[in-house]
């Protein structure tokens, strides 16, 4: 398994992560059993970043890696963690004494004295630009609760805002081959300024795997059948915010773009850890199976050329219209 810095953190993680949302909540049942065998096919195939929330579940896919972990003992992994979801989104809430309860929280689901990475849940575009609250961030990690901190954002704008803090470690952004906005500017100021970048949302929320047909059903407690208008959180957390049935089509002929001996989630993938900038990449998995194909992913070739060209051309022509302008 290949792995990237984190310059700001000191560490090296996997250019595959395990996004753990998936864990939690918002994608159906979970069973227990079936989220330790993830867990653990993951880091069997080389992963050593997981990326989770206190609000996944509300703390249950923190509380599953700090199982993992003690029954793994000695396992070298970087974890990440989110906060500020839990709370009415109002950029009053965002304040030091919050901050330290919702990292004890963390520390406590997490079974640890020091988090590795806490990153600002996508919280309201306003917190960005307050210095008080980068100053409460920096407090946390003198009074050693973190190790480092970071923001999940929704839009470019909110990156670049981050990204022009010196004590950001990372940037978490939706970035997938129908997501590419964040190419133009948000990677390339983040590189220069060492600032790393988490990939979510990376096969769209399963739309660039090809298996979507129009008459697809989700579960009524799976976000790609609640959240389809936005209803719960931002829409672009949703098949990135692609149309549906337009994004189906757009995956079919995606999928014929990869050729054969490749399958369309294993090139999504592909495609974003390709991209310059990018530190590592969070997708998720629901069955040990699918922690283990993805992870593969990082030992396969870059993309040939004519292909990234031909992705490019799908997205200017399809995808460009419904999200470019939007986040």
């Amino acid at each position: 398994m290949q792995t990237r810095e984190l310059p700001k953190l000191g560490r090296a993680v996997s250019v595959i992560g395990l996004g753990t949302w998936q864990l939690g909540a918002d994608w159906g049942s979970v069973d227990d059993t079936e989220a330790m065998n993830v867990l653990h096919a993951a880091v069997e195939a080389g992963v050593t970043f997981f990326d989770t929330a206190d609000v996944y579940g509300d703390g249950r896919s923190e509380q599953a890696i700090s199982a993992f972990r003690r029954a793994h003992p000695g396992l070298e992994l970087t974890v990440a963690t989110k906060m500020g979801r839990r709370v009415e989104q109002a950029p009053q809430a965002y304040t030091l004494e919050n901050f330290r309860a919702w990292t004890d929280r963390s520390r406590a689901n997490l079974g640890v004295d020091v988090l590795d990475l806490v990153q600002l849940h996508c919280p309201p575009t306003e917190v960005y630009a307050s210095d008080a609250v980068f100053d409460a961030l920096d407090t946390l990690v003198g009074e050693q609760r973190i190790l480092g901190y970071g923001v999940s954002v929704e839009t470019c704008g909110q990156a670049l805002t981050a990204i022009a803090r010196p004590g950001v470690v990372s940037v978490q952004i939706i970035l997938n081959a129908f997501r590419q906005k964040p190419l133009d500017e948000v990677l390339p100021a983040a590189a220069a300024a060492g600032v790393g970048i988490i990939a979510r949302v990376p096969l769209a929320s399963g739309l660039l795997s090809g298996k979507y047909r129009h008459d697809t059903v989700f579960a009524e407690d799976d976000h790609r059948n609640f959240n389809r208008t936005g209803a719960a959180f931002d829409v672009g957390e949703t098949f990135a915010g692609v149309d549906f049935d337009s994004g189906v089509d757009a995956a079919i002929e995606f999928a014929g773009l990869v050729g054969a001996g490749v399958s369309p989630a294993a090139a999504a993938l592909r495609w974003v850890i390709d991209q310059p900038g990018v530190t590592t990449v969070i997708p998720g998995a629901r069955t040990p199976d699918q922690a283990r194909a993805n992870a593969e992913v990082a030992a396969l070739p870059e993309l040939p050329g004519e292909t990234i060209a031909a992705i490019g051309s799908l997205y200017d022509r399809v995808i460009r219209p419904q999200v470019h302008h939007r986040w």
